[in-house]
Parts: structure tokens; C-alpha cells; sequence
């Protein structure tokens, strides 16, 4: 079986759709799109969900935690 979340960047608005395995983490999707775990939160309706989490939820935003400047 296979998962499927669609990851909201923020900001930005950028859409992207991740397709895993089932059992697939946010971390292996995060880092399928080239983005380091370490430098993100994941929230799911305002609440911050752990990286090792299995996917579960359809969507989820991606909020950058580095300032870039």
C-alpha cells in the first residue's frame, strides 16, 4: 500500500505531493524533496507533528524554522 500527502512550503505556497510506502516518515518525504528535517517544523492544523511520525494525514505545511540572511 502506498501513502500520499501533498506538503505545503511556507512561505512560499509552493505545493508538492509526496507518494511513499506505507510506514513512510515526514522525515524520508522531507528529505525525498531535498529539504534537511532539521531546518523545518511539520504542523498539521496548528499542531507540530514529530518528524518520525508515520504519514497519516492528506495535507500538511512545511514551515521553515532558518532565517536566511
Amino acid at each position: 500500500m502506498e501513502v500520499k500527502c501533498r506538503l505545503f512550503l511556507v512561505p512560499g505556497g509552493e505545493c508538492v505531493e509526496y507518494e511513499g510506502a506505507e510506514g513512510a516518515t515526514y522525515e524520508e518525504a522531507l528529505l525525498s524533496i531535498g529539504i534537511i528535517p532539521d531546518t523545518v517544523l511539520i504542523l498539521f492544523r496548528g499542531e507540530s507533528l514529530p518528524q518520525d511520525k508515520s504519514i497519516e494525514e492528506d495535507e500538511v505545511e512545511i514551515v521553515s524554522t532558518c532565517s536566511r540572511g
